[in-house]
């Protein structure tokens, strides 16, 4: 920058004053005023370094200002010469975090595509047609990829996209649709369409989701609107919130995020500031369906339980209590405040501990069923509740069960027994 400024005033006034000196010594001095100094005089008593020579000069400026910028960006900038400021932009720690995250992360990221066979109207071909499109991660190097249920629903065949475009089949393992997870796998026909060594890297899991604290920094990555592997951040706005899942089942202790999440990050992992995994992105809160500012997010204690049975079992196995009951809002409009039993399966765990379903009588009068208040001393209000029960519960566990009956309560034993 030193070398293309134009020379200082200074130097300008040296040149001047010096091409005068010359032409002095070819001509006899001309009469003045000794009382007024000449220009060069005047100039010399100013500033002594306009008597040196013009590289001097530079050179002095240029060690003046090396030494400004050492002080203010550093030595190791002012050693690389003119232009290395512009050349290398400065970065705070936390925009250091945050491009690290993503590099590391990206390449454990990909793009869900939902294919579905439609047939050509004219040709009556048989043909794939993209009917949606998500995101999801890498859980494992064996080529499991995690996203949401509702991503790949009605599918006839799922394509997955890595970053840089490497596109593979991908082939449905599981799915939990209570707490909206899905577990795809990839490279399953080695000798077809198999990721090569080394591409498959899984994202960390080093973190639980129960530890996480409101206001600690969040990034997500997806693909909103087909706009591969974007980064977005936020943090932890909410914690133990509550959503519905596709089955109708509440999915209990969900993560709540100002990061942008938009159509097409959902199933894609929502990560804290170690790039360690601690939800699946699935739902925003939003009347025109782009994001608001309220996202949320499977936490990954829940996903881990439901991912690690399918692996290994190809379903979700959950304690069911093999009962069907009322709707809250019509328990409500019964006056009823706890969960109103419709019917017990006969040889289910609630029929087996003599629970009574709705019925009615010779009249066709209507007769309420049992209303189970509490289950283990816990109060029983409505369904979330009861299903936060069964959540915490395991296969085979007793259950202390107080239901209303008429205008008596009554204590039964209930032992929980596998879903189908």
């Amino acid at each position: 920058m030193l070398r293309r400024s134009t020379p200082s005033s200074g130097a300008t006034r040296l040149q001047s004053c010096t091409s005068t000196q010359i032409r002095a010594h070819s001509r006899p001095p001309a009469v003045r005023d000794s009382s007024k100094p000449s220009r060069c005089l005047q100039d010399s008593r100013t500033s002594s370094r306009e008597q040196q020579p013009l590289h001097v000069v530079l050179t002095s400026i240029a060690a003046a200002a090396a030494v400004t910028l050492s002080s203010l960006l550093g030595p190791e900038v002012a050693l690389l010469g003119p232009g290395a400021a512009a050349a290398q932009p400065r970065m705070t720690p936390d925009e250091k975090v945050t491009i690290d995250i993503f590099k590391r992360s990206t390449p454990s990221v990909v793009n869900v595509t939902n294919l579905t066979a439609r047939r050509d109207a004219f040709t009556m071909n048989m043909l794939e047609i993209p009917q949606g499109a998500g995101s999801g991660f890498i859980w494992d190097e064996a080529g499991h990829v995690i996203t949401n249920y509702h991503v790949i629903t009605d599918a006839s065949d799922i394509q997955v996209t890595f970053m840089g475009g490497a596109e593979y089949s991908a082939k449905v393992i599981g799915v939990d649709q209570d707490k909206d997870v899905a577990v795809l796998q990839i490279g399953v026909d080695a000798d077809k369409n198999a990721p090569p060594e080394g591409m498959l890297k899984a994202l960390p899991r080093c973190s639980n989701s129960s530890d996480l604290l409101v206001g600690q920094k969040l990034f997500a990555i997806g693909n909103p609107f087909g706009l591969d592997h974007t980064l977005t951040t936020g943090v932890v706005s909410g914690t133990g919130r509550e959503i519905a899942s596709i089955s109708g089942r509440p999915i209990q202790d969900v993560i709540q995020t100002d990061a942008a999440i938009n159509p097409g990050n959902s199933g894609g992992p929502l990560l804290d500031s170690g790039g360690c995994l601690i939800g699946i992105n699935t739902a925003i809160y939003s009347p025109s369906g782009a994001n608001s500012g309220v996202g949320f997010a499977i936490p990954v204690d829940v996903v881990k339980s439901s991912v690690e049975q399918i692996i290994a079992f190809g379903k979700v196995v959950r304690p069911i209590l093999g009962i069907s009951f009322a709707p809250d809002q019509s328990s409500e409009q019964l006056g009823v405040k706890g969960i109103l039993v419709l019917n017990a399966r006969e040889g289910g765990p609630a029929w087996r501990a003599g629970i009574r379903g709705t019925s009615r009588d010779e009249y066709g009068r209507l007769v309420l069923g049992d209303i189970i208040t509490a289950v283990n001393g816990a109060k029983v209000r409505n369904s979330s509740d009861l299903y936060k029960v069964l959540d915490k519960a395991t296969v085979g566990q007793s259950l202390d069960i107080e239901v209303l009956r008429g205008n008596a309560k009554e204590h039964v034993t209930a032992v929980l027994e596998a879903n189908a």
